[in-house]
């Protein structure tokens, strides 16, 4: 009986050390594996035996990309204080070398006790060291440049503790509350000045627009007044040669048609609505004296102008 408890206990016995032999790595993971505490090899995903009790799985590294957060505090070219929300984009190497020991996953367990913690470090150095060669605009302009350049550099330095730095992002830019106040009234007067600026156009091109109207109008009006001059002055040539043509004398003919123009004028002149009172002389015997009736009437006319 004694016999078949140990043979039972030496199965159970065998069949523990066989499931703690066995593992099993996910994917975009890596297994450490120490015997004796001492570094033996890493597993990548898969089936994987180990000695029980005699090895073990030290750490379990994730190769995925993995991102950290953090603020800082950097000074400009300009001595404006800034803070920057940085945000930094991580994972472990996996690269060979010779041999495992040389690899990125080895060196990412065991030369940095806090590999996070020295990657920010790294950053916070170079990004307090690149913004102050920019002036305050230069840095809102350039940030996406600003952090290439320092991401950059830093990749080159956690290279050798086993840790590709993927990308960083400068994700915001914070102002000092009087500064944003400033910033705000400067940009504020410049777009008043635009709007300004284009009014001040607007009202200057309708200006010119007016003028050149007004300008094209009057040249169309001297036009039309020296045309309907000449056809005036046709008329009055084909009348006279018409009156001359009926045996007037052109003494006879030239009073006749100043007395013509002489009733035309006050016609119009009685056309016009105004009520003024004119006194001329009835007597209509000399040039002269219907000369200065006419001047009288056109005197009149003139004088009620202003009051219309």
């Amino acid at each position: 009986m004694s016999t078949w408890i140990v043979f039972a206990l030496l199965l159970v016995i065998l069949f523990i050390l066989a499931v703690l032999s066995i593992f099993i790595v996910p994917q975009q993971k890596a297994f450490i594996i120490e015997r004796l505490g001492k570094f033996n090899r890493y597993c990548s995903a898969g089936l994987h035996f180990r000695i029980p009790v005699i090895e073990n799985i030290a750490s379990r590294i994730d190769l995925r990309t993995s991102q950290t957060e953090f603020s800082i505090d950097a000074k400009t070219k300009d001595n404006v204080t800034v803070t920057m929300e940085i945000a930094a984009q991580y994972r472990v190497s996996t690269t060979q070398g010779g041999s495992q020991q040389e690899s990125g996953i080895w060196r990412s367990y065991y030369m940095l006790q806090n590999p996070v913690g020295q990657m920010r470090s790294y950053l916070i150095d170079a990004l307090r060291s690149a913004v102050p060669q920019y002036t305050l605009d230069e840095v809102f302009d350039r940030k996406d440049a600003i952090a290439q350049d320092v991401n950059d550099q830093v990749s080159g330095l956690m290279v050798e503790y086993g840790y590709d730095v993927v990308s960083t992002l400068i994700t915001s830019i914070g102002l000092p509350p009087d500064v944003e106040r400033s910033m705000n009234s400067i940009n504020s007067a410049q777009r008043e000045k635009v709007a300004a600026q284009s009014l001040a156009d607007a009202e200057r091109i309708k200006v010119v627009t007016e003028a050149k109207a007004q300008a094209e109008a009057m040249e169309e009006a001297g036009r039309g007044i020296a045309a309907q001059r000449r056809a005036i002055a046709d008329g009055i040539a084909d009348s006279l040669s018409v009156i001359q043509e009926s045996g007037i004398s052109a003494a006879e003919a030239n009073q006749l048609f100043v007395f013509t123009q002489w009733t035309d004028m006050m016609s119009e002149f009685a056309k016009s609505g105004k009520q003024s009172t004119v006194v001329l002389s009835s007597d209509f015997n000399a040039t002269t004296s219907m000369f200065d009736q006419m001047l009288i009437a056109q005197k009149a006319v003139e004088k009620n102008e202003p009051n219309a």
